[in-house]
């Protein structure tokens, strides 16, 4: 059985495509058109009113440039949505797509991108002017694990009381500490005298 189609709504208009009645079930094919609705900053469609655009057609030709109202009546013709993708370029830049997969291709694209970016922390290591062999190197060991995986690491030498007098004369630790690292890393920042503190920055060797 066929229905005509028939439309509910100015901007929002549901289309029933057909209806398929059988002994089992009701099958509703149902399509929905969103049209001149902004889902977010871009603008599209009527909310376009620049008195000049530049125009990319749906297949990434070069349409030049006219009036927003003539590049909207070109999108119309082609059941398509004008989009506004470069605001401020001179004259703005729009483009004839369907809004819906343009968004989802968009979308898409972010979500890709922030997969592929890594996130670099910064991970501190706290040495003593009095640190022995053993608590050196196991120190050392997981500086290494993190500069392996690509994070920055804060080394950080500790000062108390009369310590304090000397802390020049500790400031070899740092420099040993950063040798023990040289075949997997660099000193991003020298040591640096921080209050109490002494620290030096090391980062992964590209």
């Amino acid at each position: 059985m066929e229905i005509p189609r028939k439309g509910f709504g100015g901007d929002r208009r549901l289309y029933f495509d057909r209806i398929m009645v059988d002994s089992y079930a009701i099958h509703f094919f149902i399509s929905y058109v969103w049209r001149y609705t902004a889902i977010s900053d871009l603008m599209i469609n009527e909310q376009i009113r620049d008195k000049e655009v530049r125009v990319i057609g749906e297949n990434n030709e070069q349409l030049g440039i006219m009036s927003a109202k003539e590049a909207l009546k070109l999108a119309e013709e082609a059941e398509l949505d004008l989009v506004k993708i470069a605001p401020t370029a001179q004259p703005p830049v729009c483009r004839i797509v369907d809004y819906g997969k343009f968004k989802y291709e968009q979308l898409r694209k972010e979500k890709d991108a922030k997969k592929k970016q890594k996130t670099i922390e910064i991970k501190e290591i706290r040495l003593s002017p009095n640190i022995d062999t053993n608590d050196l190197n196991t120190k050392t060991n997981a500086a290494r694990k993190f500069l392996t995986k690509g994070d920055r690491v804060k080394v950080t030498l500790r000062f108390r009381g009369r310590e304090m007098a000397h802390m020049n004369n500790s400031k070899h630790i740092l420099d040993d500490f950063a040798e023990n690292l040289a075949d997997i890393a660099i000193v991003e920042k020298a040591p640096k005298v921080e209050g109490r503190s002494m620290t030096m920055f090391l980062a992964q060797k590209k």
